[in-house]
């Protein structure tokens, strides 16, 4: 398998500091629609939710779209890189195949940005892809603002 272009730029600068809030993206392999279907969804919820569980990444908004998934986290005592690639290995794991690209893109949330907003903005994806016509009928979100 030939590696994404550009993945190694997405490390650049990457800084990864506990009690920062970051917002993650990561996209599934070829981009391929895993998560249309509602099993394979779950399973990254409930790996999401596990990570909050365990202390390694406070959780505060997320959504499952069928071929990535926004984050918005509050990193606990691991760094960046190992707790987005936990979630990911344990994704695939759980899947039984490879499901990400390589890489992922983080983006550190200053403290004067509008965490709520933010959360919003994340869960309005589907509406913004077509997907649905209120947020409401989409199952793969959550925020603990909302």
């Amino acid at each position: 398998m030939k590696p994404i272009p550009h993945s190694q730029s997405l490390r650049k600068g990457r800084r990864s500091e506990p009690g920062q809030f970051y917002l993650i993206t990561a996209v599934t392999l070829d981009r391929q629609p895993l998560f249309k279907d509602l099993q394979s969804a779950r399973v990254l919820i409930n790996i999401l939710r596990e990570a909050s569980l365990r202390n390694q990444a406070q959780t505060r908004a997320y959504v499952v779209m069928p071929d990535h998934f926004h984050w918005l986290m509050q990193l606990q005592g691991e760094s960046l890189s190992k707790a987005v690639q936990r979630i990911k290995r344990l994704t695939s794991a759980q899947l039984g195949r490879r499901v990400w690209q390589d890489g992922f893109h983080d983006r550190a949330v200053r403290s004067e940005e509008n965490l709520k907003a933010m959360a919003r903005y994340i869960i309005a994806n589907p509406l913004r892809a077509g997907l649905v016509e209120s947020v409401g009928d989409y199952p793969h979100w959550d925020a603990v603002w909302l």
